[in-house]
């Protein structure tokens, strides 16, 4: 028999919030096709048809800055839980939590991870901070202010580093030309970044060696992926930068394949699977999310980005590390909502 709880699925209307989202001068880009935004509402679609195979009561929300008609919207249609995949709003992802923490205003139980959490590891160096206040290895790290750059005699990290953006997900900003291996290339890259972006950088010592990713539904860590750089050419740095997510006609997108479950030796797999969980639980996740671990030469894991509500698509990296546990992509997304629910009986106990 179907629940009668009504659920509501909100996410953000697509928009481009950067006229380049890949991290390169246009003059480097060739054969360039961005699929971020590909398919949004068959991807809505599909998880509202599986949602409806248990609710009795299914529909859809859109956002944008229009934020008093969401609000309406959401009063009107009251629903029980919200399943929640907003990461933005109008392409800004400060506004993720936002959203989330209007959830909870309204009293609405909801999926995935709290506005605390999203703000948290949206925020790079608050990321890193927080992981080494645990003990979490993390690469040593600086961050430098919009348009202020690192002075040579005050450096403190060994080249070669790699630039990141220090509030952005997705690997917006992320190319070949982030990893640098001395100060001229570096100085070179932040003027890009700093025009390209308007926002401050995170820069931080590059571990060379393998990527993991470490997918956890709830407590539960799923078997572990490696992005496997072998076919990469030997002058591209060994990472995911946009394109290799987004770009199908890019050499990072065909070069960067992964492999599920990842051929480990079993030590260094437990390794892998501990610093994840306490990072995990560092953060404050719940429900979901993804840690990504560079796995130095000497199989030392550094965590370089913990990401709550990570992308839950069919062919996302997240459900294929769930595929390889025996989980459909079906399985998650009810699991996922019937984690909000069981929230509701919670909060219901906890008022009487």
């Amino acid at each position: 028999m179907k629940s009668d709880k009504k659920i509501l699925i909100c996410f953000n209307e697509p928009a481009r919030y950067y006229e380049n989202y890949t991290g390169k001068h246009s003059f480097e880009i060739t054969n360039y096709i961005d699929y971020s935004e590909k398919n949004v509402v068959e991807q809505i679609e599909n998880i509202r048809s599986i949602l409806s195979k248990k609710y009795s009561s299914v529909e859809v929300l859109s956002v944008n800055k229009d934020i008093r008609k969401f609000i309406d919207k959401l009063k009107t249609i009251s629903p029980d839980v919200i399943f929640n995949l907003v990461e933005s709003v109008e392409g800004n992802a400060n506004f993720e939590s936002y959203i989330a923490g209007l959830y909870d205003l309204l009293e609405i139980s909801y999926t995935g991870n709290t506005p605390l959490c999203l703000g948290n590891c949206l925020n790079k160096s608050r990321t890193k901070q927080i992981l080494l206040s645990y003990g979490i290895r993390t690469p040593k790290f600086i961050i430098t202010e919009l348009n202020a750059y690192p002075e040579k005699e005050n450096f403190s990290l060994k080249f070669p580093v790699i630039t990141k953006l220090a509030r952005e997900d997705a690997s917006i900003g992320i190319s070949e030309n982030s990893v640098v291996k001395n100060f001229t290339e570096l100085n070179n890259q932040l003027e890009y970044l700093f025009k390209t972006y308007k926002q401050e950088i995170l820069i931080e010592e590059y571990i060379e060696g393998r990527e993991i990713n470490v997918a956890i539904l709830d407590s539960r860590i799923l078997p572990l992926s490696e992005i496997k750089f072998d076919s990469l050419p030997d002058n591209l740095p060994k990472i995911i930068t946009y394109e290799a997510k987004w770009s199908p006609e890019s050499i990072y997108y065909n070069d960067t394949v992964p492999e599920c479950p990842a051929k480990l030796p079993k030590e260094v797999e437990e390794k892998i699977k501990s610093i994840a969980e306490a990072a995990y639980i560092a953060l404050d996740c719940r429900d979901y999310a993804r840690v990504d671990i560079r796995l130095s030469k000497r199989n030392v894991p550094y965590v370089i980005e913990v990401n709550p509500n990570p992308d839950i698509s069919p062919d996302a990296g997240f459900i294929r590390s769930a595929n390889a546990a025996g989980l459909s992509f079906e399985d998650v997304i009810l699991t996922i909502a019937e984690f909000a629910e069981k929230r509701i009986k919670y909060d219901t106990q906890a008022a009487v």
